[in-house]
């Protein structure tokens, strides 16, 4: 019997190399008179060791990474293929790496040891078992068991998930007919890759994730909205869904049950504000992504007019687990209202960025230290933005904070989708607060005002003071001006645009008082 070798096929392994690699180590092995077999399997979220190459053994999989083409054969001369630990890339058994071994993995607890668009694989690994329970219960029970897990919106607005399908399961179409489910798969935000990893590397979960959903609120249509940069999570989900359907699991008579769900992916706008559920809608519908006014809440009014659930990825995901376990299972998990685990994303300046899936309560300090060991560059740290471009930049003095929603919003901060940006010591944080009206400029849908006018005006001001142009009378201005777009504006694009800039100003003040030569402008 051959020996199981696994390699990657996610974006982020693909970007290093891994289809090469594959290819290459499988001509050497070849060469060699032995033979393996190479599974493409998803990644385990310890980017900094992509492509990782995983063996094996009868004592488990013995990882080695990063590997390049260059390490074949060093690899194979020292005993790669029977999981030896001599050489100097091998971490030793991939369960025992610390970075993984210390996390708690209830969403991604497959990721990366299954092949994504293996059924088998998905079913062997405790796959369709929440499904098979929901489809033996009424659509108010799968309801409460969602509410009773505590799980919370994982697109950022944390908003309980149980009250929201309980609104679709009683709202009543208006064409006496259809609901919908709709997954929000376009994550725009900066350092996020969450629901990337869960499409390219599990992508199973969230289809049975979905068709609960559409049991639960009595839909039999759902879509998931795609960022259209992602063309490998698109190709695997749509493997994905098509094995689903022909294996029963998905289509007309759902394994028997006379229950109905259909399944598309529909490739999203390129925009930003897309990722805005209402705009989503809009999008979907074939329209220009623009922010509706709410309310109706697309629970009751969604699309095509029709009650509508739209969650998240990571959201629809945790539902096999809830289904599967109970929802005390899940809620045993995390603190407070903050219950479950959230997949924490560590990118920017990072030595060991990747995904971390953990209970809520632990400090962002751990996460930056225990996980992700300092900054790339070994300079200190000096800001760090969690929550994606819309949120505050953090100094020093908050990074004791817990990682619960609560705590985060006590200290005028935010959780959103879990994406975690680390800046050291030599970011210019005027820029950085420049960088936040920059992007509202080019991401606004243009509906409201204070959004589309105002950002434009935010860039004009705080370029002056980057000039020392009227510099304390353009800070009155700034603040001013922040608080009419929260104040004004439609959404949250525009709404919560302002709280970097804020931060930035409040707790790194000395960067908006350098001169010309300072500042390079």
């Amino acid at each position: 019997m051959s020996v199981k070798v696994y390699i990657p096929r996610d974006t982020t392994s693909l970007a290093l190399g891994a289809d090469h690699l594959a290819s290459e180590l499988a001509a050497a092995v070849l060469e060699r008179g032995e033979e393996i077999e190479i599974i493409r399997n998803g990644s385990r979220g310890l980017f900094w060791l992509e492509p990782m190459v995983e063996v094996e053994t009868s004592a488990g999989r013995i990882a080695y990474g990063p590997v390049e083409t260059k390490d074949i054969d060093t690899l194979l001369d020292a005993g790669l293929i029977n999981g030896e630990t001599g050489h100097p890339l091998c971490q030793g058994l991939t369960e025992e790496i610390p970075y993984l071994k210390k996390q708690q993995r209830l969403t991604f607890a497959r990721a990366g040891i299954t092949d994504p668009v293996s059924l088998e694989d998905y079913q062997a690994h405790d796959g369709f078992k929440g499904l098979k329970k929901a489809l033996q219960m009424d659509s108010q029970s799968i309801v409460n068991e969602v509410k009773t897990s505590g799980l919370r919106g994982r697109g950022g607005a944390a908003f309980p998930t149980g009250i929201k399908w309980q609104t679709v399961l009683d709202a009543q179409p208006t064409d006496g007919s259809q609901k919908y489910i709709v997954c929000n798969a376009d994550e725009g935000d900066s350092g996020t890759f969450a629901d990337r990893m869960v499409m390219e590397a599990d992508p199973y979960m969230l289809i049975e994730g979905m068709t609960i959903a559409g049991l639960a609120v009595g839909a039999d249509q759902g879509y998931i909205y795609l960022r259209s940069e992602y063309p490998v999570a698109h190709q695997i989900l749509n493997e994905a869904i098509e094995k689903a359907e022909a294996a029963g699991f998905l289509g007309v008579d759902i394994l028997g049950s006379g229950k109905t769900f259909n399944l598309e992916v529909r490739l999203g706008a390129k925009a930003y504000i897309c990722g805005e559920e209402t705009a989503l809608l809009e999008s979907l519908e074939g329209k220009r992504g623009m922010v509706r006014a709410k309310p109706p809440l697309p629970a009751i009014v969604g699309l095509f007019g029709q009650p509508t659930i739209v969650n998240n990825v990571l959201s629809l995901a945790a539902i096999p687990y809830i289904l599967a376990e109970g929802g005390h299972a899940y809620a045993d998990y995390g603190q407070g209202r903050s219950l479950g685990t959230l997949p924490f994303q560590l990118a920017g300046n990072i030595k060991r960025g990747g995904l971390i899936e953990m209970a809520f309560g632990l400090t962002l300090r751990e996460l930056l230290e225990d996980f992700g060991g300092g900054t790339y560059s070994g300079r200190p740290m000096r800001a760090v933005q969690v929550g994606g471009p819309l949120c505050a930049y953090l100094p020093e003095s908050q990074w004791d904070t817990e990682l619960d929603y609560e705590a985060f919003q006590a200290i005028g901060a935010g959780l959103g989708h879990g994406g975690v940006v680390v800046f050291d010591d030599t970011v210019d944080m005027s820029e950085q607060a420049r960088f936040s009206m920059e992007f509202c400029v080019e991401e606004s849908c243009g509906k409201c005002t204070p959004c589309r006018i105002g950002s434009t005006r935010g860039v004009e001001v705080i370029d002056r003071i980057r000039n020392n142009e009227n510099r304390d009378a353009n800070m009155d201005l700034l603040s001013d001006l922040c608080e009419t777009m929260i104040d004004g504006s439609l959404c949250a694009m525009g709404g919560m645009t302002p709280f970097p800039v804020q931060s930035a100003v409040k707790h790194f003040p000395e960067d908006f008082q350098k001169d010309n030569a300072e500042t390079g402008a």
